[in-house]
């Protein structure tokens, strides 16, 4: 199962911002990711956070001085910038980008980002008016043309009162953005995979619809654990209320009609295509044209339901094709019958009554069945980790 920060070493420097209490968490997420994080910290950055926090975080040394005699990380700058596979400032205040684009050398944080090789990703945390003067935009463009990825601003509420670009980007995306960073000559680096996510809504009235518990959790994970092996994905998404994958391409949908639109576009050209989503089968046969009103007299309401088209067999020739079925019993049988009529390469079958393995859950229980029929059941994962093993299958196939 790829992993793009496992055994990864992370260097993240940290400049005096307001925001560096975030490069803590960054920090925490990136270890628990796996990855070995070591941590500079400029003079200015120990006025907001300390040492210990880092070390405490990381188990890990922490720069702070390149001219501390007492710190092996100090002596050992060039050693510390040779073994990094990625150097991360975040946050990146407008002193430290300029010195940055200029390569300046006055810091530890500085001569580290001079005397390494690995790539470099910048999250700007700044003043909206800082953020918007033109000699921050040049430098920002100076970076960005010698290969730095710039990650952010975003936009909201900053230290000074004022709504605007400037904050950093929350550590999840920055999570994000690093593992697209690493993960991109990953084994499905140049392959085209479509995701589908979420739960369809056929609609009733100008109010109501019909839906199921889907909340696109699975889609979603596969996407990111797409992305992290180097693919290109589009995610084409019912409505959730999940956070956009970093580096992902989304289509945001509502119907089947809608969302077969979507992936039939989306794969011309594609690898293949992980139909994750809820499909509804049915829709009502009528659409009312205004909110069906209750009446005292009416008992209840009646719908008329007809049978959506599979659009699954309109999938072009040379795309692989794997699917779900989440099933409440029969597990095996009814995945299997799905295999064959809808000729697929993979299906994914879990029994969405077991504990952990149901809507909207962080974790699954599924059964992987190939094109043979041959199944192999795996223990209760992450849906992320789950992905991994799909796309371990599709990395298979595509060879």
């Amino acid at each position: 199962m790829a992993n793009p920060l496992e055994g990864k070493t992370v260097l993240l420097g940290v400049t005096g911002s307001i925001a560096a209490y975030k490069a803590a968490d960054l920090a925490s997420k990136l270890t628990q990711a796996g990855a070995l994080v070591d941590i500079i910290l400029t003079q200015n950055a120990t006025q907001f956070v300390t040492p210990l926090t880092f070390r405490s975080l990381t188990h890990r040394p922490v720069m702070t001085n390149l001219y501390d005699l007492d710190s092996d990380e100090a002596i050992e700058h060039v050693a510390l910038a040779q073994r990094a596979d990625i150097l991360i400032v975040a946050p990146a205040t407008a002193h430290t980008i300029a010195k940055l684009a200029l390569g300046l050398a006055d810091d530890a944080l500085t001569t580290v980002a001079l005397a390494t090789a690995a790539p470099l990703l910048v999250a700007p945390a700044m003043d909206a008016h800082m953020w918007e003067h033109p000699t921050v935009q040049e430098h920002i463009v100076t970076l960005a043309s010698r290969g730095a990825h710039i990650a952010g601003p975003a936009s909201g509420r900053l230290a000074s009162g004022l709504i605007g670009h400037g904050r950093m980007l929350e550590p999840e995306a920055l999570v994000g953005h690093i593992k697209r960073y690493l993960g991109q000559a990953g084994d499905l680096s140049g392959r085209k995979i479509v995701v589908t996510a979420g739960g369809t809504q056929e609609p009733i009235d100008l109010v109501r619809v019909v839906t199921n518990h889907s909340t696109g959790k699975m889609g979603y994970a596969i996407a990111e654990a797409a992305r992290d092996r180097g693919a290109n994905v589009t995610l084409v998404t019912a409505t959730t209320h999940l956070v956009t994958p970093i580096g992902v391409t989304v289509n945001n949908v509502t119907s089947v009609a809608d969302m077969r639109t979507a992936v039939l576009d989306s794969c011309v050209g594609a690898d293949a295509l992980v139909m994750a989503a809820a499909v509804s089968d049915y829709r009502p046969s009528q659409v009312a044209e205004q909110k069906i009103k209750k009446s005292g007299a009416d008992d209840g309401l009646t719908l008329e339901m007809v049978k959506n088209p599979d659009f699954f067999i309109e999938v072009p020739a040379g795309v692989l094709r794997i699917g779900f079925a989440a099933e409440t019993e029969n597990l095996i049988e009814n995945a299997r019958a799905k295999v064959d009529s809808k000729g697929l390469s993979l299906i994914v079958a879990n029994d969405v009554t077991k504990e952990g393995s149901g809507f909207g859950t962080d974790t699954n229980q599924v059964t992987l069945i190939n094109a043979k029929g041959e199944a192999e059941e795996l223990p209760l994962l992450s849906k992320y980790e789950v992905g991994h093993h799909i796309l371990d299958r599709i990395v298979g196939l595509l060879k």
